[in-house]
């Protein structure tokens, strides 16, 4: 995921946009997140607390310890079913007269719209900066696993979805946990539902929208010069809320064109490099899987790689996480199943195959920096990461491998954060949307009131340093895991049946084609 705790430490450090004004102004702005942080900050710290001992978050294993259980549970689903999730994207089965208001790319792209982005810019780089080549391999697994979490919510999420006589749908976490719970004869489904809904308006406000518009400001501003940061935040909330006032139908229109550019526009550059250094392949891979399972000179050794690879991929991807579940609902369909897979693609397009180009061209361009007598990494005594050429990391790192070869690049990755930042806020404001008008009703009034709030703080993100608000929102998108993986496994029975069902009719030949 986007919203990376590391990202936003090198941030802060960097100076974050604040508000103009004077001394005392600051001074409140101080005062006020010494007080937040003092009131919160044990809840950040519960979510990213690590096991005793070591440096790896509680969460992480919570969410890969949960994508084991869905793979072994449904049989490697994301491998047995790839070529048929391929067909369905692509439009093979989709019956126009289904309910929904999106279709199954449509869905997809907003999906991914919402996980896409500087997850898989700085993310990767402070993965390989602390762990190495070797946690390329880590992230890449943890990603092919996280498959089948995202394959078993979003199944889920158009099950229990609420369909509407005016055609629109309501989905997600939320209802199938109260539905589910209630369905299985189990207590407690309302109460972690309204507390998940609690946690993804938090997110939202944070994650998903303040610091996107900070960090798409900070890219801006450190090409054409310092300005307000306000200025940029006014600009964004207009134009985002003149997408999401459209409510799904419009962001999912907007999702479908921004995401492939996006992609086509960063994995391309990637590509290019990649296919310039094709000749060190053998040798980029070999230091994957050296990396991976022996000591080169990293920090925690392979340990370490494992440490950073999975925690990357499970920041990146948010597989189990609930928020997918939220866009995949509105499909039009009425197998639920085909949803899960089609969204099983998600974790393998943003881990598997975008952390994977940023870790390759990392490597290929030799940002970090080796001793040539030992072959072992380099270590910044300062830092506890591996030293890399100028001393870059996060960001910086992925933006000077990428220049290395291509001078332009620092203009163009301007772009892709601008790009990456604003479909990360649609995507985000329909999740927060929909877990507000859970808790509050349905109703246009209801929905106008959460829009105006969302992009009032799309200017207040851009604006101001937030940093323990943030840090909380970010906190609260994983408290989000906590509840929905408890309501996976509760429900993970229901999706085995309708797995059962429909390969068992598509093998029959009942479930056709309709292009």
């Amino acid at each position: 995921m986007k919203n990376i705790r590391e990202t936003r430490i090198a941030a802060s450090a960097a100076g974050l946009s604040v508000l103009a004004g004077a001394a005392g102004a600051q001074t409140l702005d101080e005062t006020i997140n010494a007080t937040f942080a003092s009131a919160t900050g044990w809840f950040v710290n519960f979510i990213f607390a690590p096991f005793p001992g070591t440096s790896f978050p509680w969460i992480v294993a919570w969410l890969v310890v949960a994508a084991s259980v869905f793979t072994l549970y449904f049989g490697f689903i994301q491998f047995r079913v790839i070529r048929h999730s391929i067909e369905l994207v692509k439009g093979d089965y989709s019956d126009p007269d289904d309910a929904g208001e999106v279709s199954h790319f449509q869905a997809l792209a907003t999906a991914l719209s919402g996980t896409v982005g500087l997850g898989n810019i700085a993310g990767v780089a402070v993965a390989i900066g602390i762990g190495g080549p070797g946690a390329t391999f880590w992230m890449i697994l943890a990603g092919l696993l996280g498959m089948a979490s995202k394959f078993t919510e979003c199944t889920l999420g158009v099950k229990y979805r609420n369909e509407y006589p005016d055609g629109t749908v309501s989905g997600g976490p939320m209802y199938y946990i109260t539905k589910g719970f209630a369905e299985r004869g189990m207590p407690g489904g309302k109460f972690l539902a309204a507390l998940f809904a609690v946690f993804c308006i938090l997110g939202s406000f944070g994650g998903g929208n303040m610091f996107q518009a900070n960090q798409a400001h900070q890219q801006i501003s450190g090409v054409v010069g310092e300005y307000p940061g306000w200025i940029t935040g006014v600009i964004f909330a207009i134009v985002v809320f003149v997408v999401i006032v459209g409510g799904i139908k419009s962001i999912a229109q907007v999702t479908e064109k921004v995401v492939p550019f996006m992609a086509i526009l960063y994995c391309g550059t990637a590509l290019i490099i990649i296919l310039m250094n094709i000749g060190n392949i053998g040798w980029a891979f070999g230091q994957i899987f050296a990396g991976a399972f022996t000591d080169m000179g990293i920090a925690g050794g392979a340990v370490g790689a494992l440490i950073q690879g999975f925690k990357r991929a499970a920041f990146s991807n948010e597989a189990g996480v609930g928020s997918a579940a939220i866009a995949h609902s509105a499909v039009r369909t009425k197998e639920p199943i085909t949803e899960g897979f089609v969204s099983l693609l998600e974790p393998f397009i943003d881990t598997v195959v975008i952390c994977t180009m940023t870790a390759l061209v990392i490597i290929f361009t030799q940002q970090l920096i080796v001793d040539p007598e030992t072959g072992r990494y380099v270590m910044d005594e300062a830092t506890g990461r591996i030293a890399t050429i100028d001393g870059n990391s996060g960001v910086g790192l992925t933006s000077a491998a990428f220049a290395s070869a291509f001078s332009w690049f620092p203009y163009l990755l301007v772009i892709a954060v601008v790009l990456f930042a604003f479909s990360t806020m649609i995507s985000w404001s329909y999740y927060g949307l929909k877990a507000w008008t859970y808790l509050f009703g349905e109703g246009k009034t209801q929905e106008l009131v959460f829009k105006l709030l969302f992009c009032f703080f799309v200017i207040v993100g851009a604006a101001a340093s937030l940093g323990p608000v943030i840090d909380f929102s970010d906190a609260a998108i994983f408290a989000m895991a906590v509840v929905n993986i408890i309501g996976l496994y509760v429900l993970m029975p229901i999706v085995k049946r309708e797995v059962d069902s429909y390969l068992g009719r598509l093998r029959s030949g009942e479930i056709r084609k309709f292009a």
